[in-house]
């Protein structure tokens, strides 16, 4: 089910036309873009009325806010200065106003993970790990695929290991990109890498090349392999939701997606599914279940990753909790 979100800003970017929907998409993140982009082209007629209802919402929308400082960075840094002095809001400045600058590591987001594998291949896998923090945890994944075992076990064991980056140490990968990328030299982001870091990227792997990974860092550390474990948040612990959690999840799944997920699942996960359906869809799902032939296990293993990214950003979204882990849960 489309997000109605999506829809009326596809609608409303249609309505604005090319050069003005350009402008627009330059200030877009790159799945925020690709989202856009796959609705907009979904999208055929239109009629009058739903137009005029977007547009609305809009004036509405825009009309209901106002700037109340023209430089919101500057104000920050002087309230803050002001509040905890100028040593510990210096501390707390670079985090806040992170990722306000498009730079050489920001730019690889746009890339396919092939070419960022290529790029990276022949560099130290400290650098590597220092830079792929940056990318969201399927990106990642997916660029790791690209690399030899060895290659890509080194590159997780040090992003599990990663407590920090210095900003002088980002300007310095900045500049490792810089060479073959177009983007400036400035970087904000510090609090990057580490244990929930590592659990999320090894999530979007798949089973046979997470296994390496853990035990690949087993032989490391033991104790670190087991506090990424706690942190990975597997398909199978869907039976850690509560019943209002599972039914939001649902709403959000496409039902061909969940039969072919649910075909590698446990008998008592596909009843927690069915339990917390109605009486017709369980019964629907069942039969789909039943009639569908043999599937390949790359083929579930991607459908119960997509589940999950949507489980994550209800996660992350304060939607729904994540139980089994710490107070935090998983993100």
């Amino acid at each position: 089910m489309e997000d109605q979100g999506i829809q009326d800003a596809a609608i409303f970017l249609m309505s604005l036309g090319e050069e003005e929907a350009a402008e627009v998409f330059k200030h877009l993140s790159p799945k925020e873009v690709q989202k856009l982009g796959e609705t907009i082209a979904k999208t055929r007629a239109v009629s009058h009325d739903r137009v005029a209802q977007v547009m609305q919402k809009f004036t509405d929308e825009a009309a209901s806010h106002s700037l109340l400082v023209s430089d919101t960075d500057n104000y920050v840094r002087a309230v803050l200065k002001r509040a905890l002095g100028d040593d510990k809001a210096s501390l707390l400045i670079d985090r806040i106003l992170q990722g306000g600058d498009v730079s050489g590591i920001e730019s690889l987001k746009w890339m396919d993970p092939l070419s960022i594998a290529e790029l990276l291949r022949n560099e130290h896998p400290q650098i590597v790990a220092a830079i792929l923090v940056h990318l969201e945890a399927d990106q990642t994944a997916d660029v790791l695929k690209n690399f030899i075992e060895r290659t890509r076990n080194e590159v997780m064991l040090r992003i599990a290991t990663l407590e920090g980056i210095q900003p002088t140490a980002l300007k310095d990968l900045n500049e490792v990109l810089y060479k073959v990328l177009a983007g400036g030299d400035k970087i904000r982001k510090t609090s990057m890498g580490g244990v929930k870091t590592a659990a999320e990227i090894i999530n979007m792997m798949g089973t046979q090349i997470e296994n390496s990974v853990i035990e690949s860092i087993r032989v490391f550390d033991a104790d670190l392999a087991q506090k990424i474990m706690d942190k990975m948040f597997t398909f199978e612990d869907l039976l850690k939701l509560d019943g209002k959690s599972i039914q939001m999840v649902l709403k959000e799944v496409p039902s061909e997606s969940l039969v072919i997920a649910l075909k590698g699942a446990t008998s008592e996960l596909r009843e927690l599914i069915f339990t917390n359906m109605s009486t017709r869809a369980a019964e629907g799902l069942r039969e789909d279940l039943e009639s569908r032939g043999p599937v390949r296990l790359s083929e579930v293993e991607a459908q119960q990753k997509e589940i999950l990214k949507v489980v994550r950003r209800l996660s992350d979204e304060g939607q729904i909790v994540l139980g089994g882990g710490d107070d935090e849960g998983f993100v």
